[in-house]
């Protein structure tokens, strides 16, 4: 019985360890996971766009529009962004202001 109560508590310890690597509770983690059908190259290039594009966004400051013409063009589905094409949009300067929907 002690051995059991042993092993009871060595995986009840263990579990939120586990858990906080489970990308299921991080959904950045998630998405890039499921876009790169978890390879590690495809992921950590994922990774490095985002951290770019955010680094870019906070220090150039792109107007409100360019910023959601690239969401869209970078959705793969309703929650999934492609990063490095977001990056890449994000950067371009040819990109004009779309018409204003009526």
């Amino acid at each position: 019985m002690g051995g059991k109560a042993l092993l009871g508590l060595a995986l009840l310890a263990s579990s939120g360890g586990a858990r906080a690597l489970a990308p299921i509770h991080d959904p950045v983690a998630l998405n890039v996971g499921i876009n790169c059908q978890w390879h590690r190259s495809c992921e950590r290039r994922q990774f490095r766009a985002m951290d770019d594009a955010r680094q870019y966004i906070a220090r150039v400051h792109p107007p409100v529009w360019r910023i959601h013409l690239c969401n869209r063009n970078a959705a793969r589905a309703a929650s999934r962004i492609d990063w490095v094409g977001f990056d890449n949009c994000i950067r371009n300067t040819r990109l004009k202001r779309p018409p204003r929907a009526r």
